[in-house]
């Protein structure tokens, strides 16, 4: 099964449209005012509008009550959370009948035991490279270091991908993998897709 493909980090409806048009699984708005993809002014309604792929908001600590509202406002099946959010908290929003998507940064020094906690109230990880920043670094981690993940849980693979290693990610032959977050090194500028190196790349993933 090749892996669904998710578009993060979009904020401008001409854009949106154009990312739109390849047929993506997955798109994602990010929530938290300290990303440079922080959607801003983009209208609710609009994107409540848009049908045909998973949408997702993105959350980093975000007070609870303000991620459900965001996400009945802009019509979100799923809700992707980047921060310290607690198994509770996660249990909480899967309530609202939303996909749970729980982030992780990775490193060398990553305790996967943390994971036990969350396997109940979450339907997929995310696994990103650690940084302070959570999220949007354009760095790859080590993927060697996924041999240690001892879920069953399928997972998106986050972080520094681009068209150069798409095939890699590929190549990992992790049953888990679901979902590659394509980001920050398929802008032009932060929240701007390149659509013709996406398009290129996407291209690269059916053809393997």
């Amino acid at each position: 099964m090749k892996p669904k493909i998710k578009i993060c980090g979009l904020k401008h409806p001409e854009n949106i449209r154009e990312v739109l048009s390849l047929q993506p699984d997955y798109i994602g708005f990010i929530f938290y005012p300290g990303s440079k993809r922080f959607v801003g002014q983009l209208e609710a309604a609009w994107v409540a509008r848009l049908k045909g792929v998973k949408k997702t908001g993105v959350f980093v600590n975000a007070d609870i009550d303000h991620v459900k509202a965001t996400a009945s406002q802009y019509a979100f099946q799923a809700i992707q959370l980047h921060g310290n959010e607690s198994p509770a908290y996660c249990a909480d929003l899967k309530e609202n009948h939303v996909e749970i998507v729980k982030a992780f940064g990775i490193n060398a020094h990553f305790d996967w035991a943390k994971l036990a906690d969350y396997e109940g109230v979450t339907d997929y990880y995310l696994f990103d490279t650690q940084s302070a920043h959570h999220g949007g670094t354009g760095i790859r981690f080590d993927w060697k270091l996924l041999d240690g993940y001892p879920s069953d849980k399928p997972f998106f693979l986050s972080g520094g991908i681009g068209a150069e290693n798409i095939a890699d990610a590929l190549l990992l032959g992790d049953s888990r993998l679901y979902a590659v977050d394509l980001n920050s090194r398929f802008e032009t500028e932060p929240g701007i897709k390149d659509i013709a190196l996406l398009k290129r790349t996407l291209q690269t993933i059916n053809d393997e």
